[in-house]
């Protein structure tokens, strides 16, 4: 079944067809690295990480860039605030940005490029606008002019004149139109500066991608990802720059996750409701975040509540539970299984159907359902008196396959605490054969301590995690 996209151009799903086979080249912007990204931020490194991990399990090969950028006016005012130099800045919120985001099981990029380090491509493609008459200078500025560009308006589906009533020029600014937006920004006094042919500056903020972009992964790209938020203006300017200078579409399929609301409200620093990702991977596991992140649709907004949010944990946790008393149940396995067959048939099934969920528009919220469904088709198969090695190593597979496309890992350091567990449980069995009562009943107290909740029955002593019923 191929992979379907819904495209924010045309606002239709289409069948994802890349533009050379096996490959796939894959922009995401990233973020401005002025202080420590919200969880706002965080959502778009997440669910562009699981496209991506997708893309793979179906055998791409995906060229997968996110920028950093790395000088800005919000970068230049915290270097003042806090009297360091903006590379110092930037560098230290680049490092904490890698630290959150691996924490939540984002891999890594296949580049990282910075604004700073892209300026010379920069300069040239700002050279060739002018040159082909989309830009203009004025008194070290330089500006793209959108009327230049037909088609302007085409990702935002708004009319060029339409954006024109709104638009304004600030003071300051010398613009032929108030819809011409900066490319080359003339230098401050004692600010941050490059030389060009305009005189000393820096780069726009629209600009920067379409540079990287092109440099990175070529005039055409396949994917062009990023938050809502970002689809105007800043894509719909990258759109008419990049194609203005080429002559090529930029991107085929562009993608944009909804946003985030906290407590039902819109996430701002003015309502005092703005969380920050490291507080909350402080707070909670990573993986139930990342679980929790990817449990909506990521076109559609999500709501994010500590009660929401422990639900993911609860629901992760069965999935391990499931997972964990595969594994245990296995070193006994006798291998008697008569129905082995139509348990791998439909563990084969449950494939195909997390395959469907996620080839259209990566479903993870169905996706999700589909792991809960595999979850509960182990736990019915461990209730049963004979177990096959096969069938639980398919169990077991099908598991780890799902939760390594959602970029969730299950601890090796559960499993040590898994031989504590079997330990007292084998301690518990000699007590009651000697008849020490109390001394079984205390073990039993101290595992439900530890969350585990024990079960006798003929077969012997069964437990799981408790709170994970399936």
């Amino acid at each position: 079944m191929p992979i379907t996209i819904y495209n924010t151009l045309t606002r239709e799903k289409e069948t994802f067809q890349p533009l050379e086979e096996g490959k796939v080249s894959m922009y995401v912007c990233g973020p401005t690295v002025y202080n420590y990204i919200h969880i706002g931020n965080a959502r778009p490194a997440i669910v562009f990480d699981t496209v991506r991990r997708y893309l793979e399990y179906k055998g791409y090969d995906v060229d997968y860039v996110l920028n950093f950028t790395d000088v800005d006016d919000k970068i230049i005012k915290a270097a003042n605030e806090l009297g360091d130099e903006v590379p110092d800045v930037a560098n230290r919120f680049i490092d904490a940005y890698l630290e959150d985001i691996g924490a939540l099981g984002v891999k890594e990029a296949t580049y990282n490029p910075r604004v700073t380090e892209t300026m010379d491509d920069i300069l040239t493609f700002i050279t060739s606008l002018i040159e082909k008459g989309h830009a203009y200078e004025v008194n070290g500025d330089v500006y793209f002019k959108p009327r230049s560009f037909d088609g302007y308006g085409k990702l935002s589906h708004q009319s060029i004149n339409e954006l024109r009533s709104g638009a304004r020029i600030q003071v300051g600014e010398q613009k032929e139109d108030p819809l011409d937006f900066a490319l080359w920004k003339k230098a401050k006094e004692n600010e941050i500066a490059w030389d060009s042919p305009w005189g000393q500056g820096r780069p726009g903020w629209h600009i920067e991608c379409s540079a990287m972009a092109k440099k990175y992964l070529g005039e055409t790209i396949d994917i062009h990802a990023g938050g809502q938020d970002l689809t105007f203006p800043h894509h719909e300017n990258e759109i008419a720059q990049s194609e203005a200078m080429t002559g090529r579409p930029f991107a085929n399929y562009w993608m944009h996750n909804g946003y985030i609301n906290i407590d039902n409200e819109k996430m701002s620093k003015s309502l005092g409701n703005f969380v920050l990702t490291r507080d909350i991977i402080r707070q909670h596991d990573p993986k139930a975040v990342r679980f929790f992140m990817l449990s909506v649709h990521y076109h559609n907004p999500i709501n994010f509540t500590e009660e929401l949010l422990e639900g993911a944990k609860n629901s992760l946790g069965r999935i391990e539970t499931a997972y964990f008393n595969l594994g245990h149940r296995k070193e006994s396995s006798m291998n008697m299984d008569k129905d082995a067959d139509k348990w791998l048939e439909k563990i084969s099934g449950l494939k195909a159907q997390f395959e469907k969920a996620m080839d259209d528009d990566f479903n993870t919220a169905n996706a999700i359902s589909v792991l809960f469904d595999v979850t509960k088709e182990a736990n019915v198969y461990l209730q049963g008196e004979h177990t096959s090695e096969q069938v639980i190593d398919a169990f077991r597979n099908r598991i780890d396959e799902q939760l390594d496309v959602l970029g969730i890992t299950i601890s090796e350091t559960e499993e040590l605490l898994d031989d504590d567990v079997e330990g007292l449980l084998q301690e518990r069995e000699e007590a009651r054969r000697n008849r020490d009562f109390g001394r079984a009943d205390e073990i039993r107290d101290q595992l439900k301590d530890q969350g585990i909740i024990l079960e006798d029955t003929p077969q012997g002593t069964r437990w799981k995690r408790g709170g994970n019923e399936s």
